[in-house]
């Protein structure tokens, strides 16, 4: 029997229409946005993770309520996505949620100022993913987003950023800087995790009522605190989690946006699936 996978978006995947989208389906959510953040995030949503992410994750939300919540047996979330998705399964409350991705944003941003050289550079073509550990072993740096067969990020210190580069594109890669804050998925966010720590703590989790995956580790949550945490430092799996809901029967997929950078990387992921989104 196939089964269907909603998909919550991350970093990166803001649109221009985002913030109308909340204002039209999910108006009381814009509103917890503003008072959890201190301002209204989706305006400031290019200038880093502080904004980006809660305004992402508001958009998700209302992206599923615009889809009318639909029913799914598996749900994952991209980075900061995780938490969307585990609000939609029942394993989190929405406003602990939302102070949890507002207190993220801020901690990620503030790492990547404290640590003061961090950047990533995404590695694009084929064989991107079979030369990504190697370039990242050779350059001290880390693979932080195995999005794709065609598709890595690596993070670390921007010095070594150009270098890599060119070893990437004497293999037949292209290789593209990212405009980001810092070294996302990587050792040099490891000032973020106490505080965040901390505030998991806090905060309730119960049992979802569907299956979510942890893009950490590619399976099944089981340790909610703690993959959420290991999420600061540790790579996005998104390649292998795509492939591991296919092995449990997902064909169908479900972004609930914003955008669809998502169902980009699953058409060069797998092959005869359906692609839907919000």
């Amino acid at each position: 029997m196939a089964h269907t996978a909603i998909l919550f978006p991350g970093q990166g995947s803001q649109s221009s229409g985002m913030r109308d989208a909340v204002a039209r389906v999910r108006p009381d959510l814009l509103a917890l946005a503003g008072e959890v953040v201190g301002e209204d995030p989706f305006p400031r949503a290019d200038e880093g993770t502080k904004f980006a992410q809660p305004a992402i994750f508001c958009a998700s939300l209302a992206g599923w309520a615009a889809l009318g919540k639909p029913e799914a047996e598996y749900m994952a979330g991209h980075s900061l996505g995780e938490l969307g998705a585990l609000v939609a399964a029942g394993c989190l409350g929405e406003r602990d949620g939302l102070e949890l991705v507002a207190l993220r944003g801020r901690l990620m941003q503030e790492a990547g100022e404290l640590a003061g050289d961090g950047g990533m550079l995404a590695l694009l073509g084929a064989g991107a993913a079979d030369h990504a550990a190697e370039l990242a072993d050779t350059h001290g740096l880390a693979v932080a987003n195995d999005n794709c067969p065609t598709q890595i990020v690596l993070s670390g210190a921007r010095s070594e950023l150009p270098a890599a580069a060119e070893a990437a594109e004497a293999l037949g890669l292209r290789a593209m800087p990212l405009p980001v804050t810092g070294a996302f998925h990587s050792p040099m966010m490891e000032s973020a995790v106490p505080e965040f720590v901390a505030a998991l703590e806090r905060v309730q989790f119960g049992e979802p009522h569907v299956t979510v995956l942890s893009a950490v580790t590619a399976q099944p949550f089981d340790d909610v605190r703690a993959r959420l945490a290991e999420g600061l430092t540790m790579p996005v799996r998104w390649r292998e989690t795509m492939l591991e809901l296919h092995r449990l029967g997902a064909e169908r997929f479900v972004e609930v946006g914003p955008g669809r950078v998502l169902t980009g990387l699953a058409k060069r992921t797998l092959r005869d699936v359906e692609l839907v989104n919000a």
